[in-house]
């Protein structure tokens, strides 16, 4: 092969792969942001479970799926702390002792107050399961 024949199938191969420069830039944002549209907020843009938590932080409810780490409220027999659940079962993570370095992990079922190793008790109670448009 001569170097005129390698360097016209080189160039041939980069004028393939080169995508042209003016369908890089689109500028539909920039005409909405001249006519007043301007970028989405985070509540214009989002959909589904993302928007339906959002509403639910506006409102007031700053935990709406029931994550954060709920302080164990009595523990006792007669009073267990209660844990919502959709299901009928949950798993409960007890810091049995305020220094301790790990978590004991335990399966809750509902029915009877359940006990952890550490005497705290522990009860399942059905909630109802939110409803995300």
């Amino acid at each position: 092969m001569s170097l005129i024949s390698c360097s016209r199938l080189v160039s041939g191969a980069l004028r393939r792969t080169v995508v042209n420069p003016t369908r890089l830039l689109s500028i539909s944002s920039i005409k909405k942001a001249e006519v007043g549209g301007g970028i989405p907020t985070a509540e214009e843009h989002s959909t589904g479970r993302e928007k339906w938590e959002l509403e639910q932080r506006k409102s007031g409810n700053d935990d709406p799926f029931n994550l954060k780490v709920n302080v164990m409220e009595g523990g006792t027999k007669v009073a267990p702390t209660v844990v919502p659940s959709v299901f009928d079962h949950r798993i409960v993570g007890c810091i049995c002792e305020e220094d301790a370095t790990t978590i004991n992990w335990m399966w809750l079922y509902e029915g009877n107050a359940q006990r952890c190793e550490c005497g705290y008790f522990f009860k399942l109670e059905r909630a109802e399961a939110p409803v995300i448009n």
